[in-house]
């Protein structure tokens, strides 16, 4: 079947975006695809740690891997409009390596937002190798306390001469087992104050006192998420980020664009999923001619393409926005609310119009459905965007 775009209009990014575009997806399709045909590589087979720093590697020197930091660590400068149609374009390539391109569970976005707080010494022994794909880095915010309430870290870090002491337990940290280091939150509050003082570090997870946990799968299926364990690790004072206190800013400072930028994973992942179930509606034969031709199908790819297309335009209008200089607070919770929203029910559909072989484990619209399920809990919940939006609304009465 044909792999032609579901939305065939005019472009609506640069000429540079859609020029990165083109060349992504020749790496897509071919040498990434070359590699996950001969490693067994796909939704339910992830790779290991050596083969995706392969990926990693190869992505860095086709100029992918560190595009999207800042233009002084080599990034392209990219709008937040090109940002999200080049990570939707993708996610819709179907790749098991999607998330890799990017680094997005253990490279450059970890860390681009840190290049303004990092010390020279930092730049050069974390950012810069993540920067260059040599070292692998997670974000270790989540604990079993703390989810929604971010502020609410358990983890203590205690400062003993020109070192921190730090204790506690970290809980599904995407990215952490093939992670060499963690930017980590920590309460540096003294022993039963009522304050709140969370503090971020860079954590070296081969160091003494630290451990990764990673036994168990989330539904999606794969082990890219585990628990970070700190039994009396000791972290040198140097590999603190910023002032202590601030590292719920640092982790929250760009929240809404971060919302944003995770819309376009999922409507490319529902974009697969759509046009899976399209082309199965085309093969598939019942009472002497293709499902397609049924009104009760036709009517839910319609209901799949509208939905997607509504979805696709308020996350390219959020992107606008925010180009714009807007802080689109209540946008960029609209969208991962929506849009989380819509591409689950996108796949709910691609699940029914495959009948019996959409429950079957192996079919990607069965993975597909799994993994966008998991978007409306992850990186804020549904009610969580709920809260912002009407938070906003209510604000400006």
């Amino acid at each position: 079947m044909t792999n032609r775009p579901l939305f065939d209009g005019p472009f609506e990014g640069t000429e540079r975006a859609a020029g990165i575009i083109a060349r992504v997806q020749d790496f897509l399709h071919g040498e990434l695809a070359e590699l996950a045909r001969a490693h067994g590589i796909d939704h339910e087979h992830g790779a290991d740690r050596a083969l995706l720093q392969q990926v990693w590697r190869r992505s860095h020197a086709q100029g992918f891997y560190g595009m999207t930091l800042p233009e002084p660590m080599g990034g392209l400068g990219l709008s937040v409009l090109d940002h999200v149609l080049i990570k939707e374009a993708i996610y819709a390539s179907g790749s098991p390596f999607a998330p890799h391109v990017f680094g997005e569970l253990s490279g450059p976005p970890r860390v681009g937002a840190l290049a303004r707080q990092a010390t020279p010494k930092q730049m050069a022994q974390f950012i810069v190798p993540v920067a260059q794909a040599e070292m692998a880095i997670c974000f270790a915010l989540t604990e079993a306390e703390a989810g929604s309430d971010a502020g609410a870290v358990q983890t203590r870090a205690v400062l003993q001469g020109d070192h921190y002491v730090l204790n506690g337990r970290k809980r599904f940290i995407s990215g952490s087992p093939f992670a060499d280091a963690a930017v980590l939150l920590a309460s540096t509050a003294a022993e039963g104050a009522a304050e709140r003082e969370v503090t971020a570090f860079f954590v070296d997870l081969r160091a003494p006192g630290v451990r990764v946990e990673s036994g168990y799968k989330t539904m999606a299926g794969q082990s890219s998420t585990g628990d970070i364990v700190l039994d009396g690790c000791r972290v040198p004072v140097g590999q603190r980020i910023g002032e202590p206190g601030r590292g719920l800013a640092l982790a929250l400072g760009r929240i809404s664009v971060n919302r944003l930028l995770h819309c376009p994973a999922m409507l490319g992942l529902a974009q697969v999923a759509l046009r899976d179930a399209r082309d199965y509606a085309l093969q598939r034969r019942q009472f002497g001619r293709s499902i397609a031709q049924f009104q009760a199908i036709q009517h839910m790819l319609a209901d799949m393409a509208t939905e997607l297309a509504a979805a696709r335009a308020l996350m390219l209008g959020t992107a606008r926005a925010l180009d714009a200089g807007g802080a689109a607070r209540a946008e960029t919770s609209m969208a991962k609310l929506f849009c989380s929203e819509t591409a689950f029910r996108v796949a709910d559909r691609a699940v029914q119009i495959h009948g019996g072989e959409g429950i079957v484990q192996g079919r990607r619209v069965e993975f597909l459905f799994r993994m966008l399920r998991m978007y409306r809990v992850l990186t804020g919940t549904s009610e969580i965007q709920k809260n912002t939006i009407a938070k906003e609304l209510l604000d400006a009465a």
